[in-house]
Formats: structure tokens, sequence, C-alpha cells
């Protein structure tokens, strides 16, 4: 079906949604050479290794017509070879071992563990069939059990919290159990445990005990300086897992120059290595791609001259689909999500910082009808048309991949968001101070997550039935709200704005403590942050029980709410700095 002819057909009101045919991905596999595999190293007697995956510059790339980029020269078929051996090293691995879990948790560190989903979940699914039936041994070590759990319920499956328990002693001087003190001299298993802490849902105290337990005892063994040879490798370790749990980072992110940390010196670690560096030369060369793409979108579409008061940020907007939809396969769809994201940032700049209360009410009313009446002035409707077509555009691509139309669906959604930014411009006009939950509660759907989230349910097209989208439709998913109450309470949190811009935001920290006068800076700010922390654990059983929706668009939420405190990490000079040094270093832009 043509552009032309979907518009026609779809330009009258929506009829029932059919529910697509849904196919599982496709992965290429291949034989391969036969492989020796390492002897794993006792723990007891382990030391940390390094694996310096040093990112090195992109390889020329050619776009490849099914959305993922060829590499030129002979980088394509070395690229392929390395892919074969690490594939017969997760096959050849004892699927219930130790080493086994550690080669899932360097595959995901390393971001390479999507070539792999076939063989992690078979390795994983035999841990939860140890874990089920025999239980925890009580000569298994805290590293272990830590990482058995983090990895297990990473992939979706829900391990009682109580495993921790075995690790805990009767305290003589007060009523329950405390974690062992002995452990504190465990500096990986302490580790382990702070990442495997960060994977609780609501009600799950002993995870929270596990996570101030850890912590402590780690800040202290780097304030006492650890002993040995590898001193400065683990205090970099212990450093980077307590700034950086991996369950809320973005790996990619999280060191300038080293893609992962083992603290297993197996031999498979290099070729680990070696593939996580022309993986990243592939996915660069495809972001690199898009870049340039979403470059001259913006500049041939004219809204940066037209609306001169509104951000001016490509790349940055391009930095969220890039961390939300990391999927090579999944080019053209960054680059649509990539417009959504521009006309959250635009129409924003509208409500915030430039429209006078008539322009915005009758803006939110030509959104909610979807019609651009002459009353709009020349800026309003340059950014509907902006809008629309965008919209139109997506749709289309959704139609023919997939078998259906979402755009009353996105419509809506749209109308939602600017019902949600015209009550802030009501709020500020009337000089109207809302309490902070009331401000919270619309400030969630003002954070533009909810559009993500349609768009990114739209973009998948999984478990796409009448129920999902009913709630998609009609409510307000914990997938969107949870993601949204996080960025929000971040971005209020911030001590700085975003450049250049002198908008009228509320803030919850403002309202709260207005609300609560007895209450101080740090006791608001401390509150905002178990707040942060209990929207972490609604989302964590979102995942874990992900109906009506699926695992992958849960992920994406995850992934949304994992980029928030890197998009809202600004430095004095209103600046991201970690963000413009990626830019600079990795995308060079």
């Amino acid at each position: 079906m043509s552009m032309a002819l979907f518009r026609a057909v779809f330009a009258c009101p929506q009829q029932p949604i059919p529910t697509p045919r849904l196919s599982r991905p496709h992965i290429i596999r291949s034989d391969y050479q036969e492989c020796s595999m390492s002897r794993p190293i006792d723990y007891d007697n382990s030391r940390a290794a390094l694996c310096n995956c040093i990112v090195s510059s992109p390889l020329g790339a050619s776009h490849h017509p099914n959305g993922l980029h060829k590499i030129t020269g002979g980088s394509e078929g070395l690229h392929r070879r390395r892919l074969k051996e690490v594939r017969h090293l997760l096959e050849k691995v004892e699927k219930g071992s130790l080493e086994s879990l550690v080669m899932v948790d360097a595959l995901q560190r390393l971001g390479i563990a999507y070539h792999f989903e076939e063989e992690i979940k078979s390795i994983l699914h035999e841990h939860l069939l140890i874990s089920t039936f025999d239980g925890y041994p009580g000569n298994i070590s805290l590293y272990e059990a830590s990482l058995r759990f983090r990895l297990l319920r990473q992939e979706g499956y829900f391990m009682p919290a109580d495993i921790f328990e075995g690790f805990m002693t009767k305290e003589k001087s007060t009523v329950g159990y405390v974690f062992d003190l002995k452990l504190w001299k465990d500096i990986f298993g302490l580790m382990s445990m702070y990442e495997a802490s960060h994977l609780g849902i609501q009600g799950e105290d002993i995870l929270d005990e596990a996570a101030d337990f850890s912590k402590r005892a780690l800040i202290l063994s780097v304030a006492n300086d650890i002993k040995g040879t590898s001193s400065q490798i683990l205090k970099e370790l212990v450093s980077n897992t307590l700034s950086n749990p991996f369950h809320k980072s973005l790996p990619r992110f999280t060191s300038k120059s080293v893609q992962g940390y083992f603290a297993w010196p197996y031999e498979w670690t290099g070729a680990f290595g070696e593939l996580a560096i022309s993986d990243t030369n592939l996915v660069q060369s495809i972001n690199q791609i898009e870049i340039r793409q979403i470059s001259k979108w913006w500049s041939d579409l004219g809204l940066a001259k037209e609306l001169k008061f509104a951000r001016d940020q490509p790349m940055k907007w391009y930095m969220w689909p890039m961390a939300i939809l990391p999927d090579p396969k999944l080019s053209q769809e960054r680059q649509d999500l990539t417009k959504a994201i521009a006309m959250i940032y635009i129409i924003d700049d509208i409500f915030d910082v430039y429209g006078s209360l008539d322009e915005l009410t009758l803006f939110a009313q030509a959104i909610n009808r979807w019609e651009c009446n002459e009353e709009l002035p020349n800026y309003m409707k340059a950014c509907f048309r902006a809008l629309d077509d965008i919209i139109n555009d997506v749709s289309f691509n959704v139609f023919e991949k997939h078998g259906w139309n979402p755009t009353d669906l996105i419509r809506k959604s749209w109308a939602r968001l600017c019902d949600a930014f015209l009550v802030e411009a009501r709020w500020f006009t009337s000089r109207h101070s809302p309490l902070a939950d009331e401000y919270l509660k619309n400030a969630i759907v003002s954070s533009g997550v909810h559009i993500v989230m349609v768009h990114s349910f739209a973009f998948l097209s999984e478990s796409v039935n009448q129920h999902s989208l009913e709630m998609m439709l009609n409510n307000f998913p914990g997938i969107s709200s949870s993601t949204g109450e996080i960025l929000r309470l971040w971005d209020d949190l911030g001590s700085a704005k975003d450049e250049n811009q002198e908008g009228h935001d509320g803030s919850y920290l403002d309202y709260y403590m207005k609300e609560n006068p007895s209450c101080s800076l740090k006791g608001a700010r401390d509150h905002m942050k178990e707040m942060i922390s209990d929207a972490w654990k609604s989302l964590n059983k979102e995942f874990l029980f992900p109906d009506p929706f699926s695992p992958s668009l849960v992920r994406i939420s995850l992934n949304t709410a994992r980029m928030v405190p890197l998009m809202y990490d600004y430095d004095e000079n209103h600046h991201l700095q970690r963000i413009e040094e990626y830019m600079k270093s990795v995308l060079h832009v």
C-alpha cells in the first residue's frame, strides 16, 4: 500500500484494530569449529581481571536494506567468525555451572547479549531448574547466589528473595536476623548482592537490607584501602558497582574506554572482548548513519527557523531512542521515535516558554479534534502539520510491517499530553500552587513517557489485542506511569535547568516543601529519592508480571528509566557532560 492510499483509507474514523500475526525473531545459526574451554578458576582464589575492550574508531559502513548496515572490507567476515566462536563457547559450557552465569553476565555487560538470546535462555533455564528443585545448597557462595538471582530476575523469572536468608545470622542484641559480618571480607560477593538488590519489588524488605548492608561494607572496604596486587582494579569495580548498578544502568555510557569488567580470568574473556569491539564498531556505524538522516530530516523540516524560541537539539533527542531501542535491526523505529521525541520537546517549549494561554487552549483543542483550524497562529499550524506528518509516517510503517493502523491510538496519546501541558500553563497563569501529589499526577503525563511507550507498542506490535489496546488507549499503565514518575522526580531533583531554557515548570520539590514547611531541603530530597526507589520497584514488578504487555515492551520502559539520570545530569554550566562526551568520542558528532 502506498502512503497516498494509506492516507486515503485511514482518513476516516478508525475501525477496530485487528490483532496481527506475530512471529518469533529469527536467529541465524551456523556450524562452527571445535574450540577448547578453559578450566574454571576457584572463586576463593580468584583475583579481579579487567578486560580492556577499548572502543576503537568506527569502521566504514554502507546502508543495508533490512535496517542493518554492512561493515565494509573484511570486517564483516571477521565479525561473523567471532560470533561463531562465542556461540560455540556458550554451547560448550556446562549449563548449570557458575561459569555459565559469569558468561551471561559478561555478554550483557558488553552489550552483545542480543546475538545469543536462545543460548542465554537455555543456560538460565537450567539454573531455574536447579533453583526450583535443588534450592540453594548451604555451600554456595554469596557471589553465585546473588548472580543467579539477578540474572534469572532480569530474564523475567520471579525468584524468591528469601534465598538471602541463608547469609544471615541471629543477632543477640536485637530481635530478628542480620547479615553475617563475615561477609564484609567477601568483596565480589558484596558487589554481586548489591547488584541483585536492585531487582526488588514492594514488600521485599530483605533486599532493602541487602542493599544497605552491602553498600556500607563496600564503602568501608574502599575507605580502608583494599589490599592485594589488584587493589586499584577492585576499587574501580567497587566504585562502578555503587555508582552504576547494572540493572539501572546503560553499560555503553558508564565508562569512557572500558566496555566491561570481569572478576573472573577465564580464557574466553578475550573472545568476548574481541566480539564486543567489532560489534561496537558495527553499532556505531549504524548510529552515525541514523544521525545523519535525522539531521537532514530536522533541517528539511524547517521548524528550527520557524520556532526560534524552541530547543534545537536533534542529537540529544536521538540519544533517547539509541538507548531505548538498542537492537541494530530497529533502525527505522529509532528514527521514527526520534521524530516523536523531538515534537515532545518542541510542544513543551510552546506551552512552557512562548504561547499565550488563549493560544495554548486553541492548540490543545486542535490536537484533541485533530483538526488544524484557521484560528491557530502560524507557528502552531507549522507544528501541527509536522506532527501530523510524523504520525502518518509512523502509522504507515507500522501498517506495512505489522498489518494494523495505530493512528487513533497515537493521536489520543498526543491529546492527553497536550491536555497535561495545558493544565500546567493554567496553573502558572493563575498563580495556582497545586499540592505536591496533584502536581506529580499531572507531571507524570506531561513527562512524555507515555508517548514513547505508545509509539514503541506500535513499533513492536507484540501482544497486540483488545485488552492491551484498551490499556494503552484509555488507561495509563504502570510501564508509563512508573517511568514517568522516575523521570519527573529526577528532573525536579536537579539543580540545573536545561540549556537556555527559562520556562515556567513547577517542581515537586518546591510544592512538597511548601506543603511541609517544617521539612528541610535534605529531608525533601531524601523523600523524593525514596519515591524514585519505590517507582523502580513498581517497574520491576511490571517486568516480572508483564501482562498484558510483552517483556520486550517493558524492557523499553526499563531502558527509558535507565537513561533518565544521564539526560538530567546537568553540570554547573547547564551541559550534559557524559552525554556530550559520548557523542564526541564514540559517535563523532
